[in-house]
């Protein structure tokens, strides 16, 4: 026996000729329907599977047509924008058109105690055996949003140097401009869902005063707007309705900020952020481009075949209440002599050089602050190689949070760098066979892309740290943590 089987899908409906089983009974669920059975030899004699067969042309037909409306009342909308994707058909809007949503936040639930008192999560998200490139994505917690910890005071004073110090090349709000909207409202919102999270997580930390709940925009369970917000260890409060957005959020937290705003082509572009902690990248190489533009430039090994058309689909279909988290690592070696920023946070200068080099057609320039170029003519292409000492390199490892605003429909990032030095991470139970195992199992390209050849000789050290706690009686298994710890 034979049916045709129409399909309901992400992309509209689909005949399927299908052979059922010899024990079939009817089933329905909400997305499938039998429309008519037929048996071959019985087919023309019968007119009860000629009225079946009719009846079910004319759903199919009926239902074509109201998808071909809707349809063309999107392309009307939206002469610019390109074929609809899930997203758009579950909430009905072309590209770059985000509708406001309602939004029943979570409940947050008190940090108990002093969390500068907290030393930093020590996360180590790196595995035994092979190395596999995905988007390393999990489900958030709404508690963990932001993490704070005695690190805090330290972050705070980098950052706001940085800021003073580089402006716009490390904190910008690009102007809406064609097929793009404006990253500011989207970092006058997420200024505001920080101070709403922060007070209500850390109430020993941060405090707010509100406005009235009567004309209120972005307060949580009906509160009225927040107007301050005081940093206690700071002692310092910020007027939410005045200043710039994203300094303000910059200096309530250690995270970097990036704001990805969807555009009528379905891409979602760097628009707003600050990025003071990088290390090895600059925002001003990257704000304006869209996501899968920031990953191609920056030499992100595998991400065409591997990540773009993945992080493409989370991006258009990612859900308001279902923020994700995500951890990643390398390694820094460190030769500065500063007292200011000892592991160099802000800029890896002992393995990127001068912050301020840039390369453009095979030359070298100096941007000064003003803009300004000078190029340069006397640095060494071909430096001689230093010895690396395993006390000079430390592990650099990445918190990344990802969450969609629901006001703007803009996805935020916010980047926690973490850092140890080596010397430090050998001492903890297995870790250095861990972490020399996953060295090893880099392919060539992600070994060029966490720059090993600075680093490499660090793997027989961990080797030789290994062996010794083996022969204290290590054993493996007792000491294995959860990912990514």
């Amino acid at each position: 026996m034979y049916v045709y089987l129409i399909t309901s899908t992400d992309d509209g409906i689909d005949g399927l000729p299908f052979t059922l089983p010899r024990n079939w009974s009817s089933r329905a669920n909400s997305e499938s329907w039998v429309l008519f059975t037929m048996s071959i030899p019985q087919f023309l004699p019968s007119s009860q599977y000629w009225l079946g067969a009719l009846f079910a042309l004319g759903a199919v037909l009926v239902y074509r047509r109201i998808v071909s409306s809707r349809s063309s009342r999107t392309k009307v909308e939206s002469a610019n924008s390109v074929p609809s994707s899930p997203i758009d058909q579950k909430y009905e809007r072309p590209f770059g058109a985000w509708v406001p949503k309602p939004f029943d936040y979570p409940t947050i639930t008190p940090c108990s105690g002093d969390p500068l008192a907290l030393k930093p999560i020590p996360y180590r998200p790196f595995r035994w055996g092979d190395y596999h490139v995905t988007m390393g994505i999990r489900s958030m917690p709404w508690d963990d949003w932001i993490e704070l910890d005695s690190e805090f005071m330290h972050f705070a004073k980098i950052r706001e140097s940085r800021m003073n110090a580089r402006g716009d090349r490390v904190l910008r709000s690009l102007p809406a401009r064609p097929g793009v909207e404006s990253g500011a409202p989207a970092a006058a919102e997420l200024l505001h869902e920080l101070a709403e999270y922060l007070h209500r997580r850390y109430p020993s930390v941060y405090t707010v005063t509100r406005h009235s709940a009567k004309n209120s925009t972005y307060g949580w369970y009906g509160e009225g707007d927040i107007k301050t917000i005081t940093v206690g260890p700071l002692n310092r409060s910020f007027n939410l309705d005045e200043g710039e957005p994203l300094k303000i959020a910059t200096m309530l937290i250690q995270e970097d900020l990036a704001i990805m705003i969807e555009g009528e082509d379905g891409r979602y572009y760097f628009q707003a952020g600050t990025v003071c902690n990088a290390g090895t990248w600059r925002l001003e190489d990257k704000i304006g481009m869209p996501l899968e533009e920031i990953h191609i430039s920056g030499d992100v090994p595998r991400f065409k075949s591997k990540l773009e058309l993945s992080m493409s689909r989370f991006f258009r279909r990612m859900p308001l209440d279902k923020p994700v988290i995500r951890n990643n690592y390398t390694f820094q070696v460190v030769r500065s002599s500063s007292t200011f920023d000892p592991s160099e946070l802000g800029w890896a200068t002992s393995m990127k050089g001068d912050e301020n080099l840039i390369e453009s057609d095979g030359k070298r320039w100096l941007r000064d602050i003003d803009g300004s170029l000078t190029e340069v003519t006397n640095l060494n292409d071909s430096p001689e190689p230093k010895e690396v000492d395993p006390s000079m390199v430390w592990m650099r490892t990445e918190r990344q949070t990802l969450r969609r605003l629901p006001r703007t429909g803009a996805i935020v990032f916010t980047i926690r760098v973490y850092q140890t030095p080596v010397v430090e991470l050998v001492k903890e139970p297995g870790v250095p066979g861990r972490m020399a195992s996953a060295i090893r199992s880099w392919p060539e390209d992600v070994a060029a892309y966490k720059a090993k050849s600075a680093y490499e000789g660090i793997v027989g050290y961990l080797d030789e740290c290994h062996a010794k706690q083996v022969a204290e009686g290590l054993n493996i298994e007792e000491v294995t943590k959860p990912f990514p710890l």
